[in-house]
């Protein structure tokens, strides 16, 4: 069996929020404290039976299947691989600014550094902030059209509704992919209990660009729960990621997207390789937003950014406790104008856009 030493950290932190069943299987459903690993990961480590020689998956009280790949750890540390490792071509530092009713983010892109990472328009980071009684702020009715809106909610809730009738709320763990095609009027604000008792936010939104043959499609909506987002970890259990789109270590994302693309919520504890295959074709980001991991021989500390260049894989090493996004990508390639909430191909659309907007021909959201 696999020793402890490797998860102190992340059992202490789940120490006094947690309780375990008889069975050592986690009573309560996934939760995202600071250390973003669930205790399910924990438990899935402490009790795995090492003389698997294959990936296994199982469940456990409803979550999903927790995937652990063997196989995957070798390949991370086998310094023959023939896989090219992407090099890092850029580095930038996040910024912060206000958004909606006045909440704080950091953001990466876009910024006088980086104007347009294609096919992502935008990635923000939505604290993480405390709020007092009746101090949370979000982000009132306002309007988007030519691409989709991905939030990632890792602690606090939001609820959200628009003018196609979608009402709804998410959670730690969760996420809402809009897709935005023609046009919507949406209202993303903190629950009405974050509201009133205060709390703790944090989480994740980017935009998706849509390519040109699809910025005018009907809204859609894909709320995924916590229970549904693929878990997977390498067999020493030093690394875990959460698949919200694409693939890892032999987790399948559950999210349709109409632009090929993969986001990973990478969990590094001290001591972590992972070798990551990325498509050739893809364009690929890392955003670092706790602690610091090495990628090309390049330290990445919280708040910066990584470009990375060609190549068919990433390498990362955590010295220290670490979370990251992983973004990549098939670039579109195409025209790219943006004016706030829209994302269209020409000035002459994003014109439209807004004629459309004060025509009402968005629709508005009824309450």
């Amino acid at each position: 069996m696999l020793g402890r030493k490797a998860l102190t950290d992340v059992l202490t932190h789940w120490r006094n929020a947690s309780r375990l069943a008889e069975d050592n299987v986690a009573k309560q459903a996934f939760q995202f404290p600071n250390s973003g690993i669930g205790l399910a990961l924990s438990v899935a480590c402490t009790s795995w039976d090492e003389q698997s020689s294959s990936v296994r998956s199982f469940r456990m009280n409803g979550w999903p299947g927790v995937r652990k790949s063997s196989a995957g750890q070798a390949s991370a540390c086998r310094r023959e691989s023939v896989m090219s490792q992407r090099g890092v071509v850029q580095i930038v530092n996040a910024h912060r600014q206000q958004e909606g009713g006045g909440f704080v983010v950091r953001r990466p892109f876009p910024s006088a550094s980086l104007r347009y990472a294609d096919p992502f328009v935008l990635l923000d980071e939505m604290g993480p902030v405390e709020y007092g009684p009746g101090q949370a702020i979000g982000a009132p009715d306002h309007p988007h059209r030519g691409f989709e809106t991905v939030t990632y909610v890792l602690e606090g809730e939001s609820e959200h509704e628009d003018s196609a009738g979608h009402r709804g709320k998410i959670g730690p763990g969760d996420v809402q992919w809009m897709t935005a095609g023609r046009g919507i009027v949406h209202s993303e604000m903190p629950s009405q209990e974050l509201q009133r008792s205060g709390g703790r936010m944090h989480g994740f939104q980017i935009w998706v660009n849509l390519p040109a043959r699809d910025k005018m499609i009907a809204p859609r909506y894909q709320e995924i729960p916590r229970t549904r987002i693929p878990l997977a970890m390498t067999s020493d259990c030093l690394a875990i990621v959460h698949v919200i789109a694409g693939e890892a270590l032999g987790a399948h994302a559950v999210i349709e997207t109409r632009t090929p693309i993969s986001y990973l919520h990478w969990t590094f504890s001290p001591g972590a390789s992972v070798q990551l295959p990325l498509p050739r074709e893809h364009a690929a980001y890392v955003y670092v937003f706790d602690g610091a991991v090495r990628v090309d021989n390049r330290d990445l500390h919280s708040g910066q950014l990584a470009v990375l260049g060609e190549g068919d894989s990433v390498q990362f090493e955590a010295s220290q406790r670490a979370q990251v996004l992983s973004l990549s990508g098939v670039p579109l390639r195409e025209p790219f104008v943006q004016y706030g909430p829209f994302v269209m191909n020409t000035e002459r659309e994003i014109q439209q856009a807004f004629e459309d907007y004060q025509a009402g021909r968005l629709g508005e959201i009824r309450r």
